[in-house]
């Protein structure tokens, strides 16, 4: 059930938070979180969307770097809370991060029903993707939503070097059409959106049942290094054109 259907049945409303994850070290891409893409810091895309879906009540920002924490700010996000030490390493988990920040609002008195993990370099989210994940999950019995996308390629088709020389993984399909093939998919990396009970109960986001959110290809880019960089600032504006 859906935020506008608990309204009208005079239910209370599920709370809801929204976690951007940004730490101050990167080591391939240096001060990643906040470098300026297409015009402005790169995390200011994830902040944006998230306060202009309209589904949380709170948006904030994890994070142990002062810059970061301003620049959030300046965006219309809430850093209510630094990270520690430990969340704030190389070796930290997502899960690390999503517990330090669920407890730190437990100690003010603060609980939320369905929380989305929002990544700071992921410029392709908008507004109208996370209001439908969140209204996609309210509305299901499942734990999770997670955006994904098809493999371009089938994976049953994929082939490996063994001394030196191709071969099939699979060769019992190498004679069946592409479009008989089961299609595959895999994540985005760009947010997840749960329930708080089956995280803490879990301690992982992909437990129980997941709804998938199938996303275009024009709408997905890793950012890892220079070139996906450069690569995801074309893909950007040219979503940008076709979107008007």
């Amino acid at each position: 059930m859906g935020i506008q259907e608990y309204e009208k049945e005079g239910k209370q409303k599920m709370k809801t938070l929204a976690i951007i994850t940004a730490r101050g070290g990167s080591k391939r891409i240096p001060r990643k979180n906040i470098k300026e893409f297409n015009g402005k810091p790169i995390m200011a895309y994830s902040i944006e969307a998230a306060v202009g879906s309209g589904v949380f009540d709170r948006v904030m920002v994890s994070t142990e770097d002062e810059e970061i924490a301003d620049i959030a700010k300046r965006y219309g996000a809430e850093v209510p809370f630094y990270r520690s030490e430990q969340t704030a390493g190389d070796y930290a988990t997502t899960s690390d991060v999503l517990n330090e920040v669920i407890a730190e609002y437990e100690k003010r008195g603060e609980q939320f029903d369905i929380i989305a993990c929002i990544y700071p370099t992921a410029p392709f989210i908008t507004a109208g993707r996370l209001k439908e994940a969140v209204e996609a999950l309210q509305k299901s019995d499942a734990d999770s939503l997670i955006p994904v996308v098809r493999f371009s390629f089938p994976p049953q088709r994929a082939m490996e070097i063994r001394d030196g020389y191709l071969v099939f993984r699979q060769p019992e399909y190498i004679n069946t059409r592409s479009q008989d093939l089961t299609p595959h998919y895999h994540d985005v990396g760009q947010f997840y959106v749960f329930r708080t009970e089956s995280f803490v109960k879990n301690q992982r986001i992909m437990a129980g049942k997941i709804l998938p959110m199938e996303l275009p290809e024009t709408e997905v880019q890793d950012i890892d290094n220079p070139v996906d960089w450069q690569l995801a600032e074309l893909k950007y504006k040219l979503m940008s054109e076709q979107n008007g």
